[in-house]
Order: C-alpha cells, then sequence, then structure tokens
C-alpha cells in the first residue's frame, strides 16, 4: 500500500469512527429523554424500552473501544488525530454511563407503582432539562469543534449540582411530615442524583472537546479557568 493510499484510508476511518460516535450518542440522548418521559408518565413500556435500548448502547461502546485501538495499533497516530482517537475512546464510555443512569431513572418507574402519588417536583424537571441541554451541547461542541461552547456547558454544571441539592432538602421535608411518602421521595432523590451525575458527564464530555481543539486539559482545575 502507498503512503497516499494508507493516509486517504486512515482518515476515512477517522470519519468512519466520528459517525459511529455521533450515533452512540444520538442513542444515549434518546434513553435519556425516554427515561424521564416513563418516569414523568409513569410509562412502563417506556422503561423497559430503555433498559432494552441500553444492551446496544453498551455493545457500541464495545465495537468503539475495539475501533480505536486498532486504529492507534495500525497508524500510530500522533498531535490532533492521536488527540481525536482518545477523546472519541472518553466520549464513548461517557455515553455508555448515561446509558447507566438512564436504566437507573427508569427503574424507578416500577418502584413508584406501589407507593402514594406525589405532586409534579419542579426541581427534579429542571433538574433533568439542564442536564439533557448539556449534554446536547457538549456533544455539538465536538461536532463543531468549538472549545469554548464546551467551556460554556462546564459553567452550567454549578447550577446542577444546587437544583440537586435543592431536592435532597425539600424531599427529606416530604419524608419528615408524611412517612408514607419515604417510598417516593427516596426514588425521587435517587433520580435527581442520576440526573446530577448525567451533568458530570456532560462535563466530562466539554472537557475532552477543550483537551480536543486546544491540546489542554482543563479537568480538576488544570490548564485555563473555564
Amino acid at each position: 500500500m502507498t503512503k497516499a493510499r494508507e493516509v486517504r484510508q486512515f482518515h476515512e476511518e477517522l470519519a468512519s469512527l466520528r459517525v459511529q460516535l455521533l450515533e452512540m450518542a444520538a442513542m444515549a440522548e434518546d434513553l435519556l429523554r425516554i427515561a424521564m418521559e416513563a418516569l414523568m408518565e409513569g410509562d412502563a413500556a417506556k422503561a423497559d424500552s430503555v433498559i432494552l435500548g441500553d444492551r446496544e448502547l453498551d455493545a457500541m461502546e464495545v465495537e468503539m473501544d475495539e475501533s480505536c485501538i486498532n486504529l492507534l495499533a495500525r497508524h500510530q497516530p500522533f498531535a490532533r488525530d492521536l488527540r481525536l482517537i482518545m477523546t472519541t475512546m472518553r466520549i464513548s464510555n461517557d455515553l455508555e454511563r448515561v446509558g447507566d443512569h438512564s436504566v437507573n431513572i427508569a427503574e424507578t418507574v416500577h418502584h413508584l407503582d406501589s407507593v402514594p402519588p406525589m405532586d409534579r417536583f419542579p426541581q427534579l424537571e429542571e433538574t433533568a432539562r439542564i442536564a439533557r441541554e448539556m449534554l446536547s451541547d457538549a456533544l455539538d461542541s465536538f461536532v463543531r469543534g468549538d472549545s469554548e461552547g464546551a467551556r460554556a456547558v462546564c459553567r452550567r454544571d454549578d447550577r446542577v449540582d444546587a437544583l440537586h441539592e435543592s431536592s435532597f432538602r425539600s424531599l427529606l421535608t416530604h419524608m419528615m411530615e408524611d412517612p408514607r411518602r419515604i417510598g417516593i421521595a427516596m426514588s425521587l432523590i435517587l433520580v435527581s442524583r442520576n440526573l446530577e451525575r448525567v451533568a458530570d458527564l456532560a462535563t466530562n464530555v466539554a472537557e475532552d472537546v477543550v483537551f480536543l481543539v486546544e491540546g489542554r486539559s482543563i479537568k480538576h482545575g488544570g490548564g485555563e479557568a473555564v
């Protein structure tokens, strides 16, 4: 194989890798959306579809890892190409974990069948909205190669943390006022915690975009402040 053909093949494989990641991202976003719909609607069928869909997401991550490892072994890339493959592997892992948290939320639907209902919980809905937007925007910043957009995602994580703390306090109050609500309150606290973790994963993706575009790490306060 000539050098030019080898380079062309490498970049074709990189493009294919990007497509694989975007397909995985679309599925992870769908699972999170459907999980929240299942929770708000009390729809057990939707909840079950999330659990089944997560298995496909797991298989996609395995395939992504194999593709990345093969590229590293056969082409020994460097500079931005190397960063792209490393970033793809990390984002793939984060997306698989988003699927896991979506499953946790979906499983709550079954747990709530046997407990007294509560009124709608606005803090939880707001937490879900922001976490989903963070994930979507982080992935958009990857597509655009937009490190400033990625930094903006990171700055929104504090809002999700604050909402999670507020939800915890409010739900604790519900439990103290009416012991019959302990079961549902505990379930909703776990939902809030899973959404907070999704926001953390969106932040991970955004930080990886900065690494990809600028070649610097901003994780754990490294590099420039975000």
